[in-house]
């Protein structure tokens, strides 16, 4: 698939799409508030969610991947701007963001590519594989959850104050490279916090898209230990 940046009639630049990477475990209302929140400040035609095999950084996921992607499709299939893309699940090996980018880069030479994560991710980016070379891959999109902050240091600090924009023409004018926060509303929800309460048969439905809650309770899902 192409990543593809189109112009409207009033000759404003409009992003065909992006990525949002992670685990999904289980998908719920953050992450949709995240990227409903991306695709209305970036002006994304559409948003590709991208769930990782084996994540690099993190306890492979305690499910299996055919119910992760049966309640990623259940959670987005009323949004005409969300997708999935499946390149992380068809590849072997841990799921590194790197190897990813430069595919999309491969087949999109020139064209912006954004990348979102979270802030926790981008507070640990510079522990990523080669992360350096991801960011001259892309723009890194940040989203913030109730109660964290950028605390980042080091080399990771430095690249903070030279790509940090305020302005999507920014990202529009270049294939990679730029920092982009975020701002509105906030939902406070955790997939590890989910999981737990999931476990100990506690009440999350105001956490979890109505469908994706019925399809965890039918499928039994989380109630033994990871």
């Amino acid at each position: 698939r192409a990543v593809n940046l189109c112009c409207g009639v009033d000759g404003s630049c409009v992003f065909k799409s992006h990525v949002f990477g992670g685990t999904f475990d289980p998908i719920h209302l953050g992450h949709i508030n995240m990227a409903q929140q991306c695709v209305q400040q970036c002006q994304l035609d559409t948003l590709y969610f991208m769930p990782c095999a084996i994540p690099a950084h993190k306890a492979k996921p305690g499910i299996s991947d055919e119910h992760r992607i049966n309640m990623l499709k259940l959670a987005i299939d009323d949004n005409p701007h969300f997708a999935i893309d499946y390149r992380e699940l068809n590849r072997e090996g841990a799921s590194y963001s790197l190897l990813s980018l430069e595919e999309l880069r491969a087949e999109n030479p020139a064209e912006p590519i954004m990348f979102l994560i979270g802030m926790d991710s981008f507070n640990s980016l510079d522990k990523w594989f080669k992360w350096q070379e991801i960011v001259k891959l892309c723009h890194i999109v940040v989203y913030q959850r109730p109660g964290q902050h950028c605390q980042v240091s080091g080399e990771l600090a430095a690249y903070k104050e030279n790509a940090v924009t305020e302005q999507l023409s920014q990202l529009q004018q270049a294939p990679a490279g730029k920092l982009f926060f975020l701002n509105g509303l906030q939902v406070n929800a955790a997939s590890s916090e989910i999981r737990k309460k999931l476990h100990l048969n506690n009440d999350i439905a105001e956490l979890l898209p109505t469908n994706v809650s019925h399809y965890i309770a039918q499928h039994h899902l989380y109630q033994t230990d990871e």
